[in-house]
């Protein structure tokens, strides 16, 4: 039973200060991890935009947002500037491959992909995806393999462009099972690993889940695995800081109910990607979460 980790690095303060932490429980646990990197500008404090999304302030006023992001980056991008994140932490994106991690990239812009990418056109989703992919190549002095969307937002031109930029495979759904995506008839030539499992910030503080409680609550949900097990993604913010005994708590269980903890590479070398079944993609809600995400759909024959 395979359960891939998969590390959302979404701002200065998680690849500053996040990284560091999760590279010392993943070493403790002897557990190698996806790392996907926020590469550009952090311009956190813009989210505000989206004060009117349904879920949104409902999300913020239970998830703890200024213990688990401070302050000053709740202020990036609008009262103060935003800090470039690879030309200030790139010798800490190092460390994770050094450390023998699997490296890839998130976004170039977080929150401009995020509110943004849905309804941008072929040029604009270009243009990002380009300059993640430039900024990576600076860092590592190598192309990228693997792409998981910020947010889990995606369009169709982005959905063609992971296979016309040369990813492997990438983590930009959510989903139950690893597939092939189809978007408007077109099978993309680029595999998904969709996220199986709800995260921290969905959980905490609905249905009664606390953070005393969302380690166990989790492995309930992992007791049975299905054929091609799980993908867990997590954020340097929350795990790599406030959160770090929940992740210390779930690293301990999955092995417990003998999962074998992976990065995505490894997890996608135990599948045959080739043979994977045809799925839409399509926009929808998930709880937990403000706004539409893409989400595997129907089986396409």
């Amino acid at each position: 039973m395979n359960l891939a980790l998969k590390i959302d690095v979404d701002t200065y303060h998680g690849t500053r200060d996040g990284i560091p932490a999760l590279l010392r429980m993943l070493d403790l646990h002897n557990v190698r991890a996806t790392f996907l990197f926020s590469l550009g500008p952090d311009h956190t404090g813009r989210a505000i935009r989206r004060v009117f999304r349904r879920g949104f302030l409902q999300k913020v006023s239970r998830t703890s947002v200024v213990s688990n992001y401070g302050l000053k980056t709740l202020l990036y991008g609008t009262l103060l500037p935003g800090p470039d994140i690879s030309r200030r932490c790139a010798p800490l994106m190092r460390s994770a491959r050094d450390a023998g991690h699997e490296v890839g990239i998130h976004t170039n812009d977080h929150v401009e992909w995020q509110d943004r990418v849905v309804n941008a056109s072929e040029s604009w989703t270009r243009r990002e995806m380009q300059r993640a992919n430039e900024r990576f190549e600076t860092v590592f002095g190598a192309r990228a393999n693997t792409h998981g969307a910020a947010g889990w937002q995606m369009n169709a031109h982005a959905y063609r462009l992971t296979a016309e930029m040369g990813f492997d495979y990438c983590s930009d759904t959510r989903g139950t099972h690893p597939f092939a995506p189809v978007v408007d008839g077109q099978i993309i030539a680029c595999p998904q690993l969709p996220t199986t499992l709800p995260t921290l910030d969905e959980l905490i503080g609905n249905n009664g889940v606390d953070e005393a409680n969302v380690a166990q609550h989790l492995l309930n949900l992992t007791q049975q695995s299905p054929a091609s097990g799980h993908v867990y993604t997590l954020h340097a913010e929350l795990e790599g800081n406030r959160l770090s005994p929940v992740f210390d708590a779930l690293l301990a269980g999955w092995r417990a109910q003998g999962y074998t903890l992976t990065s995505l590479r490894d997890y996608a070398q135990a599948l045959d990607l080739t043979a994977l079944p045809h799925h839409a993609v399509r926009d929808g809600e998930i709880a937990g979460r403000s706004g539409a995400l893409s989400l595997q759909g129907a089986v396409v024959a």
